[in-house]
């Protein structure tokens, strides 16, 4: 078993409130939860208004099926907000 977590760094430069960045993060958890069969949170900069800061975790069975996955996850989140990918860190540990 392999354990995938993953750190999203977005940036939101149209975002002017928490509402509006609540309304955005809110959006994007639930369609990637919706999508995969993943865990996912806001884990950062909570109080910053145009920071998004998106952890995620998941379970594969090999290198390969994690890598598919995350690469995936990526693809997802580039294709379904406006907000821009600013860093990724990624890990997959086996267990």
């Amino acid at each position: 078993m392999r354990v995938i977590v993953i750190k999203v760094d977005l940036i939101a430069n149209w975002v002017h409130s928490l509402k509006e960045k609540r309304m955005v993060v809110k959006s994007i958890i639930n369609k990637l939860q919706n999508k995969f069969n993943i865990s996912v949170c806001e884990v950062e900069n909570q109080d910053i208004h145009q920071k998004i800061t998106i952890g995620i975790s998941g379970i594969g069975l090999s290198l390969s099926q994690c890598d598919s996955i995350i690469e995936n996850i990526i693809n997802f989140i580039e294709n379904n907000t406006d907000a821009h990918i600013v860093e990724i860190e990624q890990n997959i540990d086996m267990y």
